[in-house]
């Protein structure tokens, strides 16, 4: 059967019979299916408690809109992804390991590096809020003291000093606001990541090198030297198993 120039096959003609009737019987009873209703409105308040609820609820609401930023900007997310994006544009694989594989192992092993910053933030701060053993104020105190002491502990000298310059304080180390170190361990994870980056640029650079000669000496020059040096690198990454190494180095940094 052709309609159009179109052949309809068996298979395709039983699909769209039975998409007929699937939508017929929608039009015919969708009168009485029911459908939920929300109201969104604003109430008077008949207690504090019910103001106090509502202010959390909101505060809530806006934590987890910005809770993307806040888990890369805390984290260890920032360094990791960085060094395994290097690592594939140094192979010269295009898109090989795919973007998602590479986010996603980035995002396993930050969780991994942050358990433990994580655990003590629940035990010491969300544990008893929800408990109500402690007000909003205290918990969020009792937050920032790990995220703080996980960050410090990665951060640079110089890049702290530099924040610490710019806004004018003049603190301690362990006095210093979570503001502060937040943009000191940005920049402190981005200058690590880079340098490890460099590391890894330098050995397969060389081997693009040594390939693209060689094949300039053998009167090869009308093949692209990356034909021959991506399955050389390969070879050799795979042979020192580089996933490993490269991937108890980050991990050591932290640890």
């Amino acid at each position: 059967m052709k309609i159009n120039g179109y052949k309809f096959s068996f298979g395709n003609r039983l699909l769209t019979i039975v998409f007929c009737f699937l939508f017929t019987g929608l039009l015919c009873y969708g009168q009485s299916i029911p459908v939920p209703k929300l109201n969104l409105g604003i109430d008077t308040a008949k207690t504090p408690e019910e103001v106090g609820s509502s202010l959390q609820l909101l505060a809530l609401l806006t934590i987890l809109s910005v809770a993307p930023s806040i888990i890369i900007l805390t984290t260890a997310f920032t360094r990791i992804i960085i060094v395994l994006s290097f690592i594939r544009q140094a192979l010269g694989t295009q898109g090989i390991p795919p973007q998602q594989v590479v986010t996603g192992l980035s995002v396993i092993l930050t969780l991994y590096v942050m358990a433990p910053t994580y655990s003590e933030v629940h035990q010491v701060a969300l544990k008893p809020y929800f408990e109500k053993k402690i007000g909003i104020d205290k918990a969020f105190d009792e937050l920032q003291a790990p995220l703080k002491r996980f960050m410090l502990k990665n951060t640079y000298e110089k890049e702290l000093n530099l924040i610490l310059n710019i806004g004018g304080e003049r603190v301690n180390r362990e006095d210093v606001s979570i503001f502060t170190v937040i943009p000191a361990f940005i920049l402190s994870e981005l200058k690590t990541a880079f340098v490890i980056g460099f590391y890894i640029f330098i050995p397969l650079l060389i081997i693009d090198l040594v390939v693209a000669s060689s094949m300039m000496s053998m009167g090869m020059m009308m093949m692209p030297p990356t034909v021959v040096a991506l399955p050389v690198k390969i070879l050799i990454f795979a042979l020192a198993d580089g996933w490993s190494v490269l991937i108890s180095s980050l991990l050591s940094g932290y640890f």
